[in-house]
């Protein structure tokens, strides 16, 4: 009866050991959100029912909670991994060039990263059997071998993420008509297309989706799964009319998933992308980022 008694022991002793333990690997599971996520979660804009053509019509996703977040493995900044870096791909006019330029200041405010960008490289570096002609004459290039044959063998100082942007359309395999980026999460890489972001008659326009891409493909590379609790611009999308309803915020969910990694200053955040909308002339953005600051402002 003894022994029963002191192997029972052992097992509840080591079962609390093995809990602990587990407790120490995440403590912030243990703690309460931070108050400005809770401020701020009054304005999450609840989805509505997904009909045909959405992303969630066709993709049953689950979503991920905070906790999932935390178990899984993600990229977190380290003083060896800290920058994020853009590498232009294809022939740029003034006026692409300037936006990815803005793309390379958005992300530095989204991330609280350093970006830079690298120097261009030739389309001439991708060869026949990854390229096609697409649906009405364009020409694309296969998104994998982008990733796969060009961006992997780049390793870029302090890299923490580095992210392609081409002129061209893309396509992920062959019996697809296009995607807007790709990424492989593991590498730190990722590829994202200007070619379907542009509008002639609203160049606002064309940046916003471009921000958009960006930082969804890189939102992706930090962990964050397709967001199902708001709109966010982390939602999964079908379309350029299903990105342009997407919003421009990270929901407060998935901006308490970043920061449990990178620890920025939220507010300091804030003001930055607030000023950053404002100088630029987005207004979506704008609006969105002051009534974070009143729900802040009022509490």
């Amino acid at each position: 009866m003894k022994k029963l008694l002191f192997l029972v022991f052992v097992i509840f002793c080591g079962c609390q050991s093995d809990k602990k333990e587990n407790q120490d690997l995440n403590p912030v599971l243990d703690l309460p959100p931070d108050p400005y996520f809770v401020d701020i979660k009054a304005n999450d804009v609840k989805l509505g029912e997904p009909v045909f053509g959405d992303w969630l019509y066709s993709h049953k996703e689950k979503g991920q909670s905070f906790e999932q977040f935390l178990k899984t493995k993600h990229i977190v900044p380290t003083k060896n991994e800290n920058i994020i870096y853009l590498q232009p791909l294809g022939q740029f006019d003034k006026r692409q060039m300037k936006q990815i330029e803005l793309v390379r200041q958005y992300l530095e405010i989204f991330f609280q990263l350093k970006t830079k960008i690298l120097n261009p490289i030739s389309n001439d570096i991708i060869p026949k059997h990854a390229r096609r002609i697409g649906d009405v004459g364009q020409e694309q290039f296969l998104a994998g071998y982008i990733l796969d044959s060009i961006l992997k063998k780049e390793k870029p100082e302090r890299g923490i993420a580095l992210m392609a942007i081409t002129e061209k359309d893309l396509y992920p395999k062959p019996e697809w008509n296009y995607v807007f980026g790709l990424a492989s999460y593991r590498d730190k890489i990722a590829v994202s297309s200007m070619h379907r972001m542009k509008d002639e008659t609203n160049p606002d326009l064309s940046l916003s989706r471009l921000l958009k891409i960006c930082s969804h493909e890189i939102g992706h590379m930090f962990g964050l799964h397709h967001c199902i609790e708001a709109n966010c611009v982390m939602n999964g999308t079908n379309s350029m009319s299903e990105t342009d309803e997407h919003s421009l915020r990270l929901c407060s969910l998935c901006q308490r998933k970043l920061n449990s990694g990178f620890q920025y200053d939220n507010i300091r955040r804030l003001k930055e992308l607030e000023k950053y909308f404002k100088d630029n002339n987005l207004a979506e953005g704008l609006e969105l980022m002051r009534k974070d600051s009143q729900s802040i402002k009022n509490k």
